[in-house]
């Protein structure tokens, strides 16, 4: 999402996460949610001020960790990947990785693999004309868009 090799924000991971803000409380109600960012803490808290995410419990894997690397979301040259994973805790309190999927299905597709997981495409995938080529942006400006059919 950001950090190490990526120096601003990716736009995707971000849309995903503005989402995740919104309904944080509910999913609190049943499980420890979190977000975690290759990005040093200062930087990834003053992001999340200016897209007002205060619902959200963000972690650093900064320099050093090799946590992201460890479940494929991140390369040996410290390039990011979007990635949803879930752990579970044992009766006698061990951490276990339980599920992890990331956005590529295949080579050619590249950003269907966790789709579900935003209403946005969801919302957009029931018009007339899909997604087509749209992509996430940090910041739409004022511009005004065309209506999509």
């Amino acid at each position: 999402m950001y950090g190490k090799r990526q120096t601003s924000a990716c736009p995707m991971c971000t849309l995903w996460i503005d989402g995740y803000n919104g309904v944080a409380h509910h999913i609190a109600q049943n499980v420890d949610f979190a977000i975690v960012a290759a990005a040093e803490p200062p930087v990834l808290r003053a992001h999340a001020r200016r897209r007002s995410w205060h619902n959200l419990r963000l972690l650093s894997t900064g320099e050093g960790s090799t946590f992201k690397y460890d479940l494929g979301s991140e390369d040996r040259e410290g390039h990011q990947d979007s990635t949803i994973s879930v752990f579970t805790r044992d009766a006698d309190g061990a951490v276990r990785h339980f599920y992890s999927a990331h956005p590529r299905m295949a080579s050619d597709i590249k950003e269907r693999g966790i789709d579900l997981l935003t209403p946005v495409y969801n919302i957009l995938d029931l018009t007339p004309q899909g997604r087509c080529n749209w992509y996430a942006e940090l910041d739409y400006g004022r511009a005004v868009h065309k209506a999509r059919g």
